[in-house]
């Protein structure tokens, strides 16, 4: 082999190494993919502009960031709008309703049939990653995972894969009953409520009166009533000791 053909190759591998760390496509995959390197929209919905601003810095250079959301009604208002092939959001944001992350993919889902969602978070607790997956989100992964891993990711989602760090995979598996084939033990019903209204449920099941229930999570006693009121049409309860019955009985409480 000669010496300017080995210098060739060396020079490709070094390029190859560089756009892997940087979580980009390699040459070799832009081949594969018929020489075109085809760019993923993305919009980045979370309540921390510093964050937004770090994590759009570190993304891939073929993934192109329409637009950025800090609360739930922006978040949706946004996506409607841009109709990115690729939502980044946290589970945990302020606005609408109290549905955070998943109240979002709720919401824009339907208006946007070709978006696809990926939670990014700090959170990595079963009950945040299991209720932003049956919203609709194709994958989660925490915030300690590098801007290369995020972009792969990303891509991933939006080829239509879903993605999960690896520690979180175990929630969904056990969830859905993908390992075994078993039935979730999260009841059907619990899926019906909100994130607020889940909140609102496991206090006046314990017992809470409506002032205690909204001095508890900084809402008005109006708001708690409408929660409540909620909460029984949806699980088909005629009153709030039917519904300590029901979440004992789940084992809830």
């Amino acid at each position: 082999m000669s010496d300017e053909r080995m210098s060739d190759e060396r020079m490709s591998d070094a390029r190859m190494s560089d756009a892997r760390m940087r979580g980009e496509p390699t040459e070799r995959e832009r081949e594969e993919n018929n020489g075109v390197n085809a760019t993923v929209s993305v919009l980045i919905v979370d309540d921390h502009s510093i964050f937004r601003s770090g994590l759009r810095a570190d993304l891939g250079a073929d993934l192109n960031v329409l637009a950025e959301a800090g609360d739930v009604d922006d978040a949706v208002q946004a996506i409607t709008e841009h109709q990115p092939n690729v939502v980044l959001l946290d589970v945990h944001l302020p606005g609408g309703s109290g549905g955070g992350g998943a109240e979002v993919v709720r919401r824009s889902a339907p208006l946007c049939p070709s978006t696809r969602f990926l939670a990014l978070s700090v959170s990595d607790s079963a009950e945040d990653v299991v209720g932003v997956i049956r919203a609709g989100a194709r994958g989660y992964i925490t915030k300690s995972s590098s801007g290369a891993e995020v972009s792969r990711a990303i891509r991933a989602v939006a080829d239509g894969d879903a993605v999960f760090s690896p520690r979180l995979a175990g929630f969904v598996l056990d969830a859905f009953g993908a390992a075994s084939g078993e039935q979730s033990e999260t009841p059907d019903e619990l899926d019906r409520l909100s994130t607020r209204e889940r909140e609102v449920m496991r206090l006046i099941a314990r017992g809470y009166a409506y002032k205690e229930v909204a001095s508890e999570l900084y809402i008005s006693v109006k708001t708690v009533e409408t929660h409540v009121s909620a909460v029984l049409r949806k699980l088909q309860l005629s009153s709030r000791h039917e519904l300590t019955a029901w979440a004992l009985a789940r084992k809830l409480l």
